[in-house]
């Protein structure tokens, strides 16, 4: 229920969002009946965005889009609904840019499914989805981490998080989805790795110097840093126990 607004507010909370990951040209996968569009105010890096649905072809093969389109790529709870779920990730991984990001929400079959498959909470629901364990209670359940491995080296993970901040575990199996507040989610975020980092291995920070104006501010943290360590000795660390 709503769950792409649900996570408004939290996103909200973290800068990188709006900095970062949903910026530039983006396309908001099986969005149409909660879209991302609704907040496009408060993610004012957004140029464009383009709402992705049923009448625009399958969501797990992204026909007719070019590589290396867009600049995010974002979904909320479709994954589990094609019948592929890894063909999908790499066909939205494929028509991200170098630099963008794909930013996911699936379900988290305990938190959602509970135990029963298939699921009684969303008929269409094909596929259960846990960050990972040895042993999951579902025949249809995927390793997130597995199903990331596969996209290789240029998949750039910034972030995997379980989404249980308002999820009641003390309540018997409830689709707590249905409530105004809880998730029940796992979100990724990963950034599409350019050529030339994957060939050298990893992000390296960049040659370019900034702004003269602001060199004087950096080598500033290094002069306090020597001064501070001129000032204090080993001997005297923690040892002033006057009154402050």
């Amino acid at each position: 229920m709503k769950e792409c607004s649900k996570s408004i507010a939290r996103r909200l909370r973290d800068s990188r969002y709006a900095t970062r990951y949903l910026v530039g040209a983006g396309v908001d996968i099986g969005g149409k009946p909660d879209p991302l569009d609704l907040y496009r105010e408060f993610f004012p890096g957004i140029t464009s965005l383009k709402t992705w649905d049923l009448e625009d072809g399958d969501a797990q093969f992204m026909k007719g889009v070019a590589d290396n389109f867009f600049d995010f790529v974002f979904s909320s709870h479709c994954l589990e609904h094609l019948r592929d779920p890894a063909e999908g990730l790499r066909n939205w991984f494929r028509v991200l840019r170098a630099n963008g990001h794909l930013v996911i929400t699936i379900p988290d079959e305990d938190l959602y499914e509970q135990g029963v498959w298939p699921s009684t909470h969303n008929r269409d629901h094909k596929h259960a989805f846990t960050l990972m364990k040895s042993r999951s209670w579902c025949p249809a359940s995927h390793n997130v981490l597995d199903l990331l491995r596969e996209l290789g080296p240029a998949a750039d993970i910034r972030k995997i998080e379980v989404i249980d901040e308002t999820y009641r575990f003390a309540l018997p199996r409830f689709d707590q989805t249905l409530t105004p507040i809880a998730e029940c989610a796992i979100e990724i975020v990963i950034r599409k790795r350019a050529d030339a980092e994957v060939t050298a291995g990893g992000r390296l920070p960049r040659a370019e110097q900034p702004a003269a104006e602001m060199r004087g501010y950096f080598n500033q943290y290094r002069t306090d840093q020597k001064a501070l360590k001129q000032a204090v000795s080993g001997d005297s660390l923690f040892k002033d126990d006057t009154d402050i």
